[in-house]
């Protein structure tokens, strides 16, 4: 993702060619769990086409990037819907998120972000997330995903390398893919509502919530 952000003006039209044209798709359904006067956090925003759905269903979000030219062209798509004070973009990267304080959001959503992560920085990410959730928050999540089986990582490669070449001869754009999320969610106090995986299971959507357990 690192290098699809090197070219913010070709980012959506990378992430278009890399699902197929179903990236959509995905952002409608997650925001399907976005509540009118939900404060959201959107981790890693990018150009902001997650936020402004949120706003759509009446939520106020919080977007979060280290790409100054990512936060410009979602400043400006809000500037179009006139969503200027719906949402705030701020400059900045996972490891900041100690700045905002405790329970202070009803969801945390993020989608294309944490393939990006090193592991290192997944893990605190993570335990930052379930901090600014109120009790019993929702942390809404889409990104690529590596299948389990031998024969799904066959034929995701059959199918995906094609289109990581056409997109990166077009954009100069390339994406990783994270590998067993739902579980990492569950080690880090978050119980999974829902689990969706496309046919390959190279991409995934997760609905968890903060564990009352994990509450300190």
């Amino acid at each position: 993702m690192k290098v699809l952000e090197s070219s913010p003006h070709r980012y959506d039209k990378g992430i278009r060619i890399l699902t197929l044209g179903k990236i959509d798709e995905i952002y409608d359904r997650l925001v399907e769990n976005i509540d009118k006067g939900d404060h959201v956090l959107d981790i890693g925003c990018g150009t902001g086409m997650l936020s402004v759905r949120a706003i759509n269903k009446g939520a106020s979000v919080v977007g979060i990037d280290i790409n100054p030219q990512m936060l410009e062209i979602a400043s400006k798509r809000a500037e179009q819907l006139d969503y200027q004070a719906e949402l705030e973009l701020l400059e900045m990267g996972v490891a900041e998120m100690d700045g905002f304080e405790d329970s202070s959001f009803d969801k945390v959503m993020s989608s294309l972000c944490f393939s990006e992560l090193p592991e290192y920085e997944l893990e605190y990410t993570l335990i930052q997330t379930r901090r600014v959730l109120k009790e019993e928050g929702l942390f809404i999540i889409g990104d690529e995903n590596k299948p389990r089986t031998l024969i799904k990582k066959i034929l995701n490669f059959l199918i995906r390398f094609p289109l990581v070449l056409i997109t990166y001869i077009l954009t100069q754009t390339t994406t990783s893919a994270l590998y067993n999320l739902d579980l990492k969610l569950q080690s880090s106090g978050f119980e999974l509502i829902s689990v969706r995986n496309n046919k390959l299971e190279n991409f995934i959507e997760i609905i968890a919530r903060k564990s009352k357990e994990s509450l300190s």
